[in-house]
């Protein structure tokens, strides 16, 4: 069953990858025949939380959609993108240095999944005003939401797992990743302009007509963009504070998205347009091919070997889990990937008798797994998700596209991560 697994795992990764066919016909068309042979079945694939579709992600996704279709009908996303144009003076790479921190630090305090949602309609209506190509900036924004929401426990899905299998509070990500966070962004930006050379051409008739736009024309439903600040205020402690709440963020989405509906007025077609059915079942569809490989003990096995390698040496350990971590997370999506893995990094904190050391695998996995995440168009969420509103916009992302930038910003990130490893927990400590 594990060679059955792995083989239609990589024909359907092929097809996504060489866009030989649509990558939901792929996703869903590799579940089907997993599940047609009996290599996964229905309780493993719909209602196992380890081996079967990610629910929480689903709903997550689906609750931030519904609340961003009803946020449109404001006309805030126009105002923003009047400001942030204007307030670049025009200028494409200020633009997008401006939208990519912004996504950073917003990604830190929401999950990188709502804030991609909420930034890239902005995104698109810059390019819009402006008549660029939205595609380097929409990968911009993708790859600098998975570096920034590394920085704190909600910031990336894959943290959360990590969190309540090491019991590392919401204060220790702040502690011990955001540190690094600052670094990476800083590099980033300095990057930026050599990652997306050939980008920044733009008609300087477009940039007069932007400069002479009135941002505050474009709210077109004051009320209702009230009632959205204050369920988006609300949502947002609900992330915060879920922990303490016992309400699981993809709750939080969904009661905000029902509230939100029901104090809008806003008709069904209108929200409800906004969801983005594909980009929901793609996801359900890799989630049932992943979890096949996790129920037959694909994973399993290759996290396990990390663990027989290391033979106890804490330095190599957390470099291995490192790099392993970053390639495993650009192939598959870093949220199955963390949750198999995790309980291997929990054996290994026990064999390392200093405290710091041990702590220092966990920071590893989420290193590797936050930035590995930008290696390839499916590696994280948010990828999969802006992929999928870049389409609906009719302006497409293809695979190698994001692959070839995001790759170069995994590999750049993760080298700067160990000497930061090394420095902090083995050196400095």
């Amino acid at each position: 069953m594990a060679v059955i697994a792995v083989a239609v795992f990589v024909v359907a990764y092929v097809l996504i990858a060489t866009e030989w066919t649509h990558k939901l016909m792929a996703a869903l068309g590799g579940a089907a025949v997993l599940l047609l042979l009996g290599v996964t079945d229905s309780e493993h694939a719909f209602y196992s939380h380890e081996t079967g579709v990610d629910w929480d992600v689903i709903f997550l996704l689906f609750g931030m959609m519904v609340i961003v279709g009803v946020l449109r009908r404001t006309g805030v996303f126009e105002y923003i993108a009047i400001w942030a144009a204007k307030r670049a003076k025009g200028s494409p790479l200020r633009v997008m240095i401006l939208l990519t921190l912004i996504t950073a630090v917003a990604s830190a305090f929401l999950d990188n999944v709502t804030t991609v949602l909420l930034i890239a309609p902005v995104t698109l209506l810059v390019c819009d005003r402006l008549n660029i190509n939205p595609v380097p900036f929409l990968i911009a924004e993708v790859l600098a939401s998975n570096i920034g929401g590394a920085a704190t426990l909600i910031g990336d899905p894959p943290n959360i797992i990590i969190a309540s299998r090491s019991g590392l509070t919401f204060n220790d990500f702040l502690v011990h990743m955001a540190p690094l966070v600052v670094i990476e962004l800083i590099v980033f930006t300095l990057v930026v302009p050599w990652l997306f050379k050939g980008s920044f051409s733009v008609d300087p008739a477009r940039v007069e007509n932007v400069m002479r736009l009135n941002e505050r024309e474009a709210i077109e439903d004051p009320r209702l963009l009230i009632k959205c600040g204050a369920v988006l205020l609300a949502v947002f402690v609900g992330f915060v504070g879920h922990s303490a709440f016992h309400i699981d963020p993809s709750v939080v989405a969904l009661l905000g998205a029902g509230l939100l509906v029901l104090i809008s007025g806003v008709k069904t077609r209108d929200y409800m347009s906004s969801v983005e059915w594909q980009t929901l079942l793609f996801f359900a569809g890799l989630f049932i091919m992943v979890g096949a490989l996790v129920k037959t003990g694909v994973i399993g096995s290759l996290a396990e070997q990390v663990g027989d390698v290391t033979e106890g040496k804490p330095l190599l350990a957390v470099m291995l889990i490192l790099f392993v971590s970053a390639i495993l997370s650009g192939v598959v999506d870093n949220i199955p990937y963390v949750a198999t893995m995790s309980p291997v990094v929990l054996e290994l904190t026990k064999s390392i008798p200093d405290p710091v050391q041990a702590e220092a695998l966990w920071w590893a996995l989420a290193i590797g797994a936050d930035f590995g995440g930008n290696a390839t168009a499916v590696g994280a969420s948010a990828n999969v998700v802006v992929i999928g509103l870049a389409l609906r916009a009719g302006s497409p992302i293809s695979f190698w596209e994001f692959t070839r930038k995001g790759i170069v910003m995994t590999a750049i990130t993760i080298t700067v991560a160990v000497p930061y490893l090394w420095l902090r927990y083995f050196v400095l400590s």
